[in-house]
């Protein structure tokens, strides 16, 4: 048995969800992907994975070998591109992990221009509105987080911004524009429940303010949400259609409120400040194809963000 291609089998199969699909990404026959995968469990004495007619899932002794090959395998992807660095153009893939807006609004639009400049280089990207927690398994994780942030991980700023409140224009005239933070009390809220905001809000039924004026104290406000959601898309929808005042990075509303679609209310207070990290796992050689797209992000963030507002302007 050839472990390292039984390896690279196990992990495809769990990848793509089943054998069949296994062996059509790698261009093999469905009993050859079988028979590698019960010889691996053969040689290991134990079983990797439970197969039953619907789906496949990971035993607790699979889910565990399967991060040890991972990392095997990475390793050696990365042993590869060393030896080869000096003889010809970067290549292979990069594993990104990110939320799906971080991917639509602030990934996407630099892709282009990284595919130009290193057309050998495959960018898998796999989202996840809880990217944070999965910096282990991938080269990068472009990740969100707030001041307190204070992990042990290896990781790069690329980019600062705050969070404020906004609605549209037709909801504020129903209900009313706040004019202070208490007033959001009476307000119906749609709220974010990623990771990071989830953080900064509690239980959910609190938001916290803080005054850009000198010497002004936070305030908590009590905010029952009527809509929850990790999706900013559909907040942002649901907002711009008059549900409800949304807590949102000023980033992302510039657009809706250059068009009016949406009212940053409150002007004088924010509910967070954030930033994007580009964070690495911890304990990994970092591969020359990985360095130079994290000195890419840090390049490239501040021309798409000047474009962005140029855009606006």
């Amino acid at each position: 048995m050839d472990r390292l291609q039984a390896m690279k089998i196990f992990e495809r199969v769990v990848e793509e969800g089943g054998f069949a699909a296994a062996a059509r990404a790698m261009d093999m026959s469905p009993p050859v992907v079988t028979r590698m995968v019960a010889e691996l469990e053969q040689h290991l004495g134990t079983r990797l994975l439970q197969r039953t007619t619907r789906k496949l899932a990971l035993t607790d002794a699979g889910d565990a070998y399967l991060q040890r090959v991972r990392a095997i395998l990475h390793e050696i992807d990365d042993a590869e591109a060393a030896a080869a660095a000096s003889t010809r153009d970067l290549r292979g893939t990069i594993r990104i992990v990110t939320a799906p807006v971080l991917a639509t609004n602030f990934l996407a639009p630099m892709l282009s221009v990284w595919h130009t400049r290193h057309p050998k280089v495959m960018l898998d990207v796999n989202l996840d509105a809880y990217a944070s927690s999965r910096v282990d398994e991938f080269d990068v994780t472009i990740m969100v987080a707030g001041e307190d942030f204070d992990a042990n991980i290896v990781a790069r700023p690329l980019l600062q911004g705050e969070a404020i409140v906004v609605a549209a224009p037709s909801y504020l005239e129903r209900r009313g524009i706040p004019r202070a933070p208490q007033d959001l009390a009476k307000h119906d809220h749609l709220r974010d429940a990623s990771a990071p905001v989830r953080a900064q809000a509690g239980t959910g039924r609190k938001l916290r303010l803080q005054s850009l004026l000198p010497g002004v104290l936070d305030e908590e406000v009590d905010a029952p949400p009527v809509l929850q959601s990790v999706s900013t898309e559909l907040l942002m929808r649901a907002a711009v259609d008059g549900m409800g005042v949304v807590v949102t990075s000023r980033l992302l509303a510039e657009d809706h409120l250059a068009r009016g679609e949406l009212v940053h209310i409150l002007p004088s207070w924010i509910f967070s400040r954030y930033t994007v990290y580009a964070a690495l796992p911890s304990g990994r050689m970092l591969p020359a194809r990985t360095k130079v797209f994290l000195d890419f992000l840090t390049e490239q963030v501040p021309i798409a963000m000047a474009q962005q507002r140029a855009q606006l302007s």
